[in-house]
């Protein structure tokens, strides 16, 4: 019983700081990724669709994307749900390619982006925060229930919050990576 809270706490924290490495990707460094484009989508015969699953993007030089759509048609679509998207990127089309060019960051937009990395890093803290109240709580209900004794929540308690500590311990190491990659000129 104990290890089903255990094994689910664990799932779940590390699903937690998989969403956190999702959020940094949309967090733009001075570089071109193609990964800042997979939260924009398109209407593709009615469908809302990733960018990435109708066409190819690649990186060209360290400062571009260029995106070839697999049908022309999808050009002008792609276009404007890039500038719809709060990305802040201007495309420029050249016959059936999309050109995306990454501005440079200022010193102003880098501590702005860092803010926005912070704020993504406390809510992967807070979340798996919450995560280990649920298990907690889990552990407690089993202990009012008389299904385990008090030795075994206090060992039960004291495992989930090394698992919390191991995954804050992520997250603090994912944000001062993605700092570092900001600060890079």
């Amino acid at each position: 019983m104990i290890n089903e809270i255990q094994k689910d706490a664990e799932d779940r924290m590390s699903k937690s700081v998989a969403a956190l490495v999702d959020a940094f990707k949309k967090v733009r460094t001075g570089r071109a990724n193609p990964a800042i484009l997979d939260s924009v989508m398109i209407d593709y015969y009615g469908t809302p669709t990733p960018i990435n699953q109708v066409a190819n993007v690649i990186v060209e030089d360290g400062r571009s994307l260029a995106i070839n759509p697999w049908e022309k048609n999808l050009v002008p679509q792609i276009e404007r749900a890039i500038l719809k998207s709060d990305l802040g990127l201007n495309p420029a089309t050249n016959g059936d390619t999309i050109r995306l060019p990454m501005p440079a960051l200022t010193e102003e937009t880098r501590k702005d982006y860092i803010k926005q990395a912070r704020a993504e890093a406390e809510k992967g803290r807070v979340s798996v925060r919450n995560i280990r109240r649920d298990a907690n709580g889990s552990v407690k209900d089993l202990l009012k229930e008389k299904e385990i004794t008090e030795d075994e929540s206090r060992g039960a308690e004291d495992a989930i919050q090394k698992l919390t500590d191991k995954f804050i311990g992520q997250v603090d190491d994912l944000l001062a990576e993605k700092e570092k990659d900001l600060m890079k000129v």
